[in-house]
């Protein structure tokens, strides 16, 4: 997936997505390129293993780097797979001609995280006449499919 950073991903999100995720390692594929596009979110290692527009699934494997000095994941690493996925769920139904970044975003932790991790965001792809500001949610389950935090993502949206 290349873009560059004149160019809203949009449709382009959703064609790499199309391509690669029934292929040998091409939702790993799919998922690093996510990360060379925004390296701070490629730092967790996240894999996207769902997408479609207004909906993104994906994959936290516990492991050390994305630990706290508690032994349970980061709150920081939590909302940048909030944000991921967020950021997915929506881009992935917009055309090109729409540009998103986000401009508030909060989170709810509601117990300590540990073990491999599942964020999720369904969404509404909204009609994008002038600037909106569209909210969505992403809620984070642990293995036993317990929430252990929902967030809270504001993104503004806009014609180029």
């Amino acid at each position: 997936m290349q873009t560059n950073s004149n160019e809203s991903p949009g449709e382009k999100i959703l064609a790499s997505w199309k391509k690669l995720k029934d292929k040998p390692f091409g939702k790993r594929l799919f998922s690093r390129g996510v990360g060379k596009i925004a390296p701070y979110t490629g730092s967790i290692k996240a894999l996207i293993t769902d997408l479609k527009p207004g909906h993104c699934q994906a994959f936290l494997k516990e492991r050390k780097s994305n630990k706290n000095h508690l032994r349970s994941i980061h709150a920081i690493a939590l909302i940048n797979l909030g944000e991921a996925t967020s950021g997915l769920a929506v881009l992935a139904g917009m055309s090109t001609q729409i540009r998103g970044i986000l401009t508030k975003l909060e989170m709810e932790y509601i117990k300590k995280a540990k073990g491999d991790l599942t964020a999720e965001c369904i969404c509404e792809i909204p009609d994008v006449i002038d600037n909106l500001d569209y909210e969505v949610q992403t809620t984070i389950k642990d293995s036993s499919n317990e929430v252990v935090a929902v967030g809270t993502f504001y993104w503004l949206l806009s014609r180029k």
